[in-house]
């Protein structure tokens, strides 16, 4: 049988793909190696009676387009939002809480009147400065050396987007995009905790530290969604992230695409230089006027498709396009809740926790990686989704999940079981630090690291963006200049996974835009 369109992985961008191709009447099938659906996005039953998102801290930012167009809370999906952004315990009994508005400005006077004058100030710049960048996601990349008039058309709606903002708010932005988040920051702020729990959201899942170039630019994802009154609190989906995948097959499944599970792609077939479909690992063919991939742009263009095809300078870019995974995930089954020093209430505990007590921190963790060691005292973002959503654990218990950094993927020696359960124990040490009684409460933990990652859920390098969020490697430079628009040099290949443009931390953001570039080809 043959489709219109087969598309490789049935994470969130696959899935996002093929509800729009679907709805837009071409007959799709996508195709997924593991046996559910939700890639990245999983939510799985590690421990038993106890569901955990497996590999993402935070599904991200939500376009509201796609929730809208696709009509996801129709089909069973509900966001979960808690008003705390970040809790940052400080060891001592006390620790600052980030939520929103006045709460927010209170915390941060506490620690400093001085900061606390500013932060006001420095939400609404972040947030304006966000709304340019979700713009710009929210379409497919600028072609900068285009003359086409669509493409000049829309550079000229990109100067106008970047002119609202005021002469203050250009310069702002030019100079902030390149700029260390630790350099950022030290011109607004004076007091090391703030500035440590920012700086962390500055290097959130990157091999980089707070003192490298760029990392301003990362935080700004953080803004994404934000009204103006503090950062974007963690995105939780009741009954885990899997359900976002769930909705988004439901939403394509309306418009009658098919999703196969246990149906792993082996090779792209490639005729006279066009994709005409795709070999199964047992051998199964399927045939497609076009094949999406959301497999990362290395597997799907060297692994799956043949190298001889291509240009050798081609081939180069995309051996060269950067993964390196730095994070892995430590997942606790409690039997009670963490109790953190001088904390009253578990309310903080929705939000997102951090151990970043300062910039020097997390540059010392980052210290370990360079060298390819894993950090002694690592940068944690923690949550306890229960909290929010009873039904992940048994009556009275909870899960809790760690995000660790630096875990970098190219390990000394390589990664071990023993390597893999020592991370773990460091990171229960360093939140045990803050909450003792957390050792005894854990009652079952599972480990991955970013081997495991890779492995298992197919993040390239234990990359959880599918590619280092960078400046040279975002926007048109993404993942390779010249073919950052979804479409490779395969005629009817296309990427549609968050190895392009906008990336992974806008959830579903590529496939609606790859989607987008396929129907716009076929006109």
């Amino acid at each position: 049988m043959s489709y219109d369109a087969i598309i490789i992985g049935a994470g969130l961008n696959g899935l996002t793909a093929a509800a729009y191709l679907a709805r837009a009447g071409r007959r799709v099938l996508v195709l997924e190696r593991r046996d559910a659906i939700g890639g990245l996005a999983a939510t799985e039953e590690l421990i038993p009676g106890f569901r955990f998102d497996t590999c993402l801290h935070d599904v991200g930012w939500i376009p509201p387009g796609l929730l809208r167009e696709l009509r996801l809370e129709r089909h069973g999906l509900e966001l979960l939002r808690s008003d705390i952004a970040v809790f940052a315990p400080d060891g001592d009994g006390g620790g600052l809480t980030l939520g929103r508005g006045a709460r927010a400005a209170d915390a941060v006077r506490a620690l400093s009147p001085r900061d606390a004058e500013k932060w006001g100030e420095f939400n609404a710049l972040m947030s304006r400065l966000a709304r340019v960048l979700a713009a710009l996601y929210d379409e497919e990349p600028p072609r900068p050396t285009s003359a086409a008039t669509r493409d000049l058309l829309a550079l000229g709606l990109l100067g106008l987007r970047i002119r609202s903002l005021g002469r203050r708010g250009m310069v702002e932005l030019l100079r902030m995009l390149p700029m260390p988040v630790a350099d950022l920051l030290d011109d607004w702020f004076e007091n090391d905790a703030l500035k440590g729990v920012l700086a962390g959201r500055g290097v959130t899942e990157l091999l980089q530290g707070p003192r490298s170039s760029g990392t301003s630019f990362v935080l700004l994802h953080h803004y994404l969604g934000s009204d103006g009154d503090g950062l974007r609190g963690r995105t939780a989906v009741r009954g885990g992230a899997g359900r976002l995948a769930e909705a988004l097959a439901a939403a394509a499944r309306e418009h009658g695409a098919e999703v196969r599970c246990g149906a792993d792609v082996a090779r792209i077939i490639v005729n006279d230089g066009s994709a005409t479909g795709v070999v199964l690992r047992d051998g199964t063919e399927i045939t497609a006027g076009q094949v999406l991939s959301s497999a990362d742009p290395r597997r799907t263009l060297l692994e799956l498709g043949d190298p001889l095809e291509l240009d050798p300078d081609f081939v180069r870019a995309t051996r060269n396009f950067r993964y390196r995974g730095a994070t892995a995930r430590v997942h606790l089954a409690l039997g009670e809740l963490p109790r953190f020093r001088g904390l009253k209430g578990h309310a903080p505990l929705t939000g997102t926790i951090s151990i970043a007590p300062n910039v020097n921190y997390l540059e010392r963790a980052y210290d370990d990686a360079k060298h390819g060691g894993v950090s002694g005292r690592p940068y944690l973002e923690a949550s306890i989704p229960s909290l929010l959503d009873p039904s992940l654990s048994p009556a009275g218990q909870h899960v809790l999940s760690i995000s660790v950094q630096y875990a970098p993927y190219r390990l000394n020696g390589g990664w071990t079981a023993e390597r893999r359960e020592a991370l773990a124990d460091a990171a229960i040490a360093t939140l045990a630090s803050y909450a003792p009684n957390l050792p005894d409460a854990i009652l079952d933990r599972r480990v991955l690291s970013p081997a495991d990652l890779e492995q298992e859920y197919g993040a390239p390098e234990g990359s959880l963006d599918h590619g280092e969020l960078t400046l040279d490697q975002i926007l048109f430079m993404r993942p390779v200049a010249g073919w950052a628009h979804y479409r490779t040099p395969i005629h009817n290949l296309f990427l549609c996974g968050a190895g392009t443009h906008p990336g992974g931390r806008v959830a579903g953001g590529a496939g609606r835009l790859a989607a987008g570039a396929v129907l716009r080809k076929a006109r």
